[in-house]
């Protein structure tokens, strides 16, 4: 056993990325009865639909899963509330300061991870007494960090500044990527794309298409000014673009962007007007599978790499 399997009594040290219009009870009770640990994205769910996931997710899996909350939510204390009353045990908090709900869960004997996007930030997590980080590196897709710091540098950085258990996120979608997470300092990884591209992501297949068509080079974090957003290079993205070469305010930015937009695209399927988020990654993602072959390749190849024995000469 090591740190993230034993802090979360899981088998394998793999987490699934709580990503929004991807992560339904479906995906998170599939990953868990994997052995990896499933998280639902509530950041796409109004709370009594939340409430909904937690609860199917119950009846789905015996295994340990848990609820990715981003602190921006306007809900964010009802949905607290409904974890605390479904009995989740595992809650990975994101965009905001972990100093606001941290103790408030661990009071009530929940397991809290935070994600950042830089050392300073994992300091300030650890501090605030957080069980574990997740460091995100600049590959991710989605929300990420301004530092723009990459997941190869990211890892050894905040590896050398916390102590407590550190789980790699951004790039990671195979075995051998596990693995040289691991070896740079990681306990674990957390996995977004390769699960968006899953039959039991609750995405649009549309979305999953695009995904596993995706080459490299076709995603772009973009809209700084708002929230950095790695995104799919379709037509929302190149009307950004055009927009961005008109010296735009920020409110024309964020008139264009308007509401809605990453529904539309990643749970509606419409690939032009929609914000479709993924990963650098997506470039090796090639077929959409079952979450349970994922999380089997996944583990074959890590122990195949793992055993290799590699010889230089210089």
């Amino acid at each position: 056993m090591n740190k993230i399997t034993q802090l979360f009594n899981i088998k394998y040290p793999i987490i699934q990325g709580g990503m929004i219009w991807n992560s339904g009870y479906k995906l998170a009770s599939a990953v868990s009865n994997a052995g990896g640990l499933g998280l639902i994205g509530a950041g796409s769910m109004y709370p009594e639909v939340l409430r909904e996931h937690i609860q199917k997710c119950k009846k789905a899996t015996d295994k340990p899963f848990g609820v990715n909350i981003p602190m921006l939510y306007p809900n964010i204390e009802e949905i607290m509330n409904i974890v605390v009353e479904e009995g989740v045990k595992i809650v990975f908090t994101s965009a905001g300061n972990p100093k606001t709900w941290t103790s408030f869960l661990k009071e009530r004997g929940i397991t809290v991870v935070h994600v950042v996007s830089s050392s300073l930030f994992a300091l300030k997590a650890q501090d605030a007494g957080v069980d574990a980080v997740v460091a995100e590196g600049f590959e991710a897709g989605g929300h990420n960090g301004r530092e723009e710091t990459t997941t190869l540098t990211l890892i050894p950085m905040v590896k050398e500044k916390i102590k407590i258990p550190l789980i790699a996120a951004g790039g990671i979608a195979t075995g051998r990527g596990m693995l040289a997470a691991m070896i740079l300092g990681a306990d674990g990884v957390q996995v977004g794309s390769r699960f968006a591209a899953s039959i039991e992501s609750s995405s649009h297949n549309n979305f999953k298409e695009t995904i596993v068509n995706t080459i490299e080079g076709g995603t772009q974090l973009t809209l700084k000014e708002l929230a950095p957003v790695r995104l799919i290079k379709n037509k929302f993205y190149q009307d950004v673009q055009d927009l961005y070469q008109k010296c735009p305010s920020k409110e024309e930015l964020v008139q264009l962007l308007g509401r809605a937009r990453a529904k539309k695209g990643m749970f509606e399927g419409d690939l032009d007007e929609g914000e479709l988020e993924i990963g650098q990654v997506a470039g090796l993602i090639h077929k959409i599978l079952p979450v349970e072959e994922i999380v089997q390749q996944m583990m074959a190849e890590f122990e195949t790499a793992s055993k290799e024995k590699i010889t230089f000469e210089f």
